[in-house]
């Protein structure tokens, strides 16, 4: 079945995912710097709320960041919608859990080492991301058992929200994100899900060049594995993203800043029937200054590029990612 192709950047289900991502994210997987406001968004009855410490962005930086954190949660919880809100500034966020393990102290703001980590062998459970100012994902009610389907967040979770920022303006701005976890109900019965996860980091865009290909393959995603999300992340440089299960289209864009995520909000969902998630992107290297050079994988959006494909799938047991076609881990 081929799943509905809808634009979520107010998520009518919104994450990408991821968007991201698009784990994914169905925000369309980040590149959207539209000025935001934090207008405040009140946390939820049952669930949790993240706020990051304001900093401050100067003019014309590009940083990144990350917040370390302890969910507020006294007791395990079944997450049914994210929701965030990211000022003015804000590039993309990216939450990622690390179970009781801190990797810095909670409260900590750091730019260092702030990224996946482990070349893909060691790295922690994407949770949620989001790439414009205001946005949500709610996940299907029914995995046609009749259970919903929700992420699995213990009391007390170690984790990190990595901040993107990018001020282009010429002044200093201060920035801040807050993320919103909703669950269900204590005790109700659910389905986990979670994110999967694609990077590519072996890009290699010649300079001048027109429709470079790069393109790696996954292994698979766990046998018997259902998706109800699909979308992909690139640069600017991107004229085309793709995701095929092999040689049949899951997902596909032409616009590299709002990649319309593929969804499947019900029974069937969708699966890989190759066992196989291949991802591809194509590049016109042909605008000064980046034209000069060759471009390879990287975080900055002013010079490097990116080549993922993200999404969720379940039954799950964690977050997933295909490094360099290798995995999933």
């Amino acid at each position: 079945m081929k799943g509905v192709t809808m634009r979520s950047s107010l998520f009518a289900c919104l994450f990408l995912v991821g968007c991201g991502g698009g784990g994914g994210t169905s925000d369309s997987m980040m590149g959207d710097d539209t000025p935001g406001d934090d207008g405040g968004i009140t946390p939820p009855a049952r669930g949790f709320q993240i706020v990051s410490p304001e900093l401050d962005i100067m003019p014309l930086q590009e940083i990144t960041y990350c917040y370390y954190f302890r969910t507020p949660n006294t007791e395990p919880m079944a997450i049914k919608k994210w929701e965030s809100v990211m000022t003015p500034g804000s590039h993309h966020l990216i939450m990622f859990t690390t179970g009781t393990t801190d990797k810095m102290p909670p409260g900590t703001v750091s730019a260092a080492n702030c990224g996946f980590g482990g070349g893909g062998t060691n790295v922690p459970n994407w949770t949620y991301s989001a790439q414009t100012p205001m946005s949500s994902m709610s996940l299907p009610a029914d995995d046609g058992t009749g259970k919903p389907l929700a992420m699995d967040i213990p009391a007390n979770t170690a984790g990190y929200v990595q901040m993107h920022y990018f001020n282009a303006t010429d002044n200093a701005i201060k920035a801040h994100i807050t993320i919103n976890a909703e669950a269900l109900d204590a005790g109700a019965a659910f389905t986990k899900t979670a994110a999967f996860v694609t990077y590519n980091s072996e890009i290699s865009i010649p300079a001048g060049a027109t429709n470079d290909v790069e393109s790696k393959t996954c292994s698979g995603p766990p046998a018997g594995s259902k998706f109800w999300l699909m979308s992909t992340h690139a640069h600017k440089q991107a004229i085309k993203t793709e995701i095929l299960d092999g040689t049949d289209s899951v997902m596909s864009s032409t616009d590299w800043e709002h990649p319309m995520p593929t969804m499947w909000m019900a029974s069937p969902f969708y699966t890989f029937a190759s066992g196989k998630v291949t991802y591809r992107c194509t590049y016109n290297n042909t605008t000064p200054p980046n034209s000069t050079r060759t471009i390879t994988a990287g975080d900055s959006a002013a010079t490097d590029e990116m080549c993922m494909a993200s999404g969720y799938y379940f039954p799950a047991t964690k977050s997933l990612i295909c490094y360099n076609g290798n995995g999933p881990f």
